[in-house]
Parts: C-alpha cells; structure tokens; sequence
C-alpha cells in the first residue's frame, strides 16, 4: 500500500478505535474502500471476519451481504479463515479454485441482480490483539477462471495486508464487541 494510503488507513483506524471505545458504532465501510483501491479489487473482495464471543467460530463483519449467513467454526480443515486464525499464519493462495475450501460463502449474490463469480486467488491475515487471534482479513480476486481474475497475488502483497490486519485490530475487537449478539 502506498504509505500514503497505509497512513490514511491507520489514522482512520486510530481515530475509529477511540470513537468505537467511547460507544459510538464503527462503520468499516472506508476501511473495506482503502483496502480494495491498494489491492485493485472490488469492495466485494474484501472480507473482514471476527471472532464470535464463545471464540469458536469466524463470522463476517464485512462484506455486508455475508453478515447473516453463517459463520466459520474454528475447527474446519476445508475453511482457509478458520486455518489462518488457528495457525496465526498468512497465506496467498493464487490457484485457490482447486483447493478444496468451503464454497458456499461463494454462492451468496454480492446484490439483488448480480451472482458472483468464485474466487481464484486470496490472500488471509490473522488480526491479532498481542497474541490473541481475533479475527481474519481476505482479499480475493474472483473471476470465471483464473485469467479472468487479474494478475497474481505477490508475497509483498501479503506483508502489506498483514500491517493492514495489525491495524485494524482494535477496530475489529470492538466491531466484535458491539455485534456481540448473533442474530
């Protein structure tokens, strides 16, 4: 991320995570906007998933239309999100459609008129409160094929998006704490 851009996001998270600590809702929609625009995908593609309050689970805080469809138990072995936050690790992933993952995340329309494409390439990033796992952060490029998704994810990407995550953690733990109950 250019270092203009990262400063944007951290001054925005900064200034969000106080607000967000004095009571007031924390909206993610500009942070979901500054991270698409570095990484060249749509807002779609960016997926920010929190812990549920029993910790057994990932459920999506962001993109909007994934909020209510389910959640990510902890102990899945085809969930990259679930093994990124167990094993506290990043990965990039550039033939993601011949991994076996769970796919059904996929199939949600990102709107009333448009069904998305699967995805082809991801990267994941835990976010980490100290040594606490608290959440994962996604980008993916989906296409109907892997040409059609765009070039590669490199691993400076990677490192970029795990700063992102670092950055992002308080304002994921309170976006956990003020969604606490699951609908």
């Amino acid at each position: 991320m250019p270092s203009e851009q990262i400063g944007e996001l951290k001054k925005w998270a900064a200034e969000h995570a106080r607000e967000g600590a004095e009571g007031a809702s924390l909206p993610l929609g500009r942070a979901i906007e500054l991270i698409g625009k570095n990484f060249g995908v749509q807002t779609h593609e960016v997926a920010i998933l929190g812990l549920t309050p029993d910790e057994r689970s990932l459920r999506f805080l962001s993109p909007d239309g994934l909020r209510i469809v389910g959640q990510i138990p902890l102990t899945s072995t085809n969930a990259l999100a679930a093994r990124t936050a167990r094993e506290k690790r990043s990965e990039l992933i550039n033939h993601f459609s011949v991994v076996p993952h769970a796919s059904v995340f996929e199939g949600v329309p990102i709107s009333e008129t448009e069904r998305g494409d699967p995805i082809q390439k991801i990267m994941s990033a835990p976010i980490a409160v100290g040594h606490k796992v608290v959440g994962v952060l996604q980008v993916s490029r989906k296409g109907k094929g892997a040409a059609d998704a765009g070039a590669d994810f490199t691993y400076p990407q990677l490192r970029e998006l795990k700063t992102i995550a670092d950055a992002l953690a308080p304002c994921v733990l309170i976006c956990i704490k003020e969604r606490a109950p699951i609908a």
